[in-house]
């Protein structure tokens, strides 16, 4: 798990903004502390040398994460459980 910025704010368009300290790509996930996926990127605004992504929120809390540092994961922490089907 690599840590990839912070959520700066909520924006008026119901999107994340997350100041970034790691260059990430559109589409990438980003998650909180314990693996959680928060929010997707997006699209990547501002300068180069000090780049900002709106990302598109995952959870309806997302208030909550404002403030806090986000990570990227190349494989996400939490599986799903094996669910039988019924027949």
């Amino acid at each position: 798990m690599q840590e990839v910025g912070e959520i700066m704010h909520l924006a008026s368009s119901g999107r994340v903004i997350i100041r970034l300290k790691r260059q990430l790509e559109e589409g990438n996930f980003v998650c909180d502390e314990s693996g959680r996926r928060i929010a997707k990127v997006a699209e990547l605004i501002g300068p180069v040398s000090n780049p900002y992504a709106s990302a598109i929120s995952l959870t309806n809390n997302i208030k909550k994460y404002v403030g806090t540092k986000v990570y990227f994961l190349d494989e996400p922490v939490i599986k799903q459980k094996n669910r039988k089907q019924r027949r």
